[in-house]
């Protein structure tokens, strides 16, 4: 079954610099996972691609032996609308992430 393109955003505890690059390292052996944000003070990491939402946040449970909260989620199917949208969102560069 061929997940949809859907964005995630999850509530994770990140507390220093190594969670970060642990956390963007875990995402980037992610194929799936097409684009990835990691905010460092607000405690949230966002991710877009073709992936389904639960087993994405199981991957990080293990990982990172961290709780895990899914607070959105956003599935986009072939409307030409969302296609916009879909292609507002992936104009930041692939795989890039962001510690703020």
């Amino acid at each position: 079954m061929a997940a949809k393109y859907c964005c995630m955003v999850m509530r994770l505890n990140v507390d220093c610099n190594g969670c970060c690059r642990k956390i963007r390292r875990i995402l980037l052996n992610m194929k799936e996972i097409e684009t990835h944000l990691v905010e460092k003070q607000q405690r949230r990491v966002s991710v877009c691609g073709r992936f389904v939402p639960a087993d994405v946040a199981i991957k990080m449970r293990k990982k990172m032996n961290r709780k895990v909260e899914i607070m959105e989620i956003q599935e986009f199917d072939g409307s030409a609308e969302q296609m916009e949208q879909r292609a507002m969102i992936t104009t930041c560069r692939p795989h890039q992430v962001y510690c703020f």
